[in-house]
């Protein structure tokens, strides 16, 4: 089977880059598998509604940012991994960087994801 990495990992960002309830539902939904997985140091978590409610917290968290994928993808057979940061829209910082490991289920989508944090803000 071959997969579109690019185009998974743009659903991807889509979805982290959503702050409408409605859109960032869709994103989702998009994105992930009904059952799909998201693990990274602070959190682990199921399923549409549980991402949506993460993804919702870290844009309160860090409003007027957005998440950027840098580099390029690296995947083979049903597993990529890539880079990101989130970047203030209005001073380009980006306290935050890290990676994902995502697995692809057969349509494509995101089964899991393993997130790892290489840069966060020390206060």
């Amino acid at each position: 089977m071959t997969f579109d990495y690019d185009a998974t990992v743009a659903r991807y960002f889509e979805a982290w880059n959503a702050t409408d309830a409605g859109t960032l539902a869709k994103a989702v939904a998009a994105a992930l598998t009904e059952d799909g997985t998201y693990t990274d140091p602070l959190t682990e978590v199921r399923g549409h509604q549980e991402l949506a409610a993460v993804i919702a917290g870290v844009h309160e968290q860090f409003p007027g940012f957005e998440f950027r994928h840098t580099g390029t993808v690296d995947g083979h057979h049903d597993t990529a991994r890539f880079t990101w940061e989130l970047v203030s829209t209005a001073d380009g910082s980006a306290p935050v960087a890290g990676f994902d490991v995502i697995t692809l289920a057969e349509d494509g989508r995101i089964r899991s994801v393993l997130g790892f944090l290489d840069r966060v803000p020390t206060a």
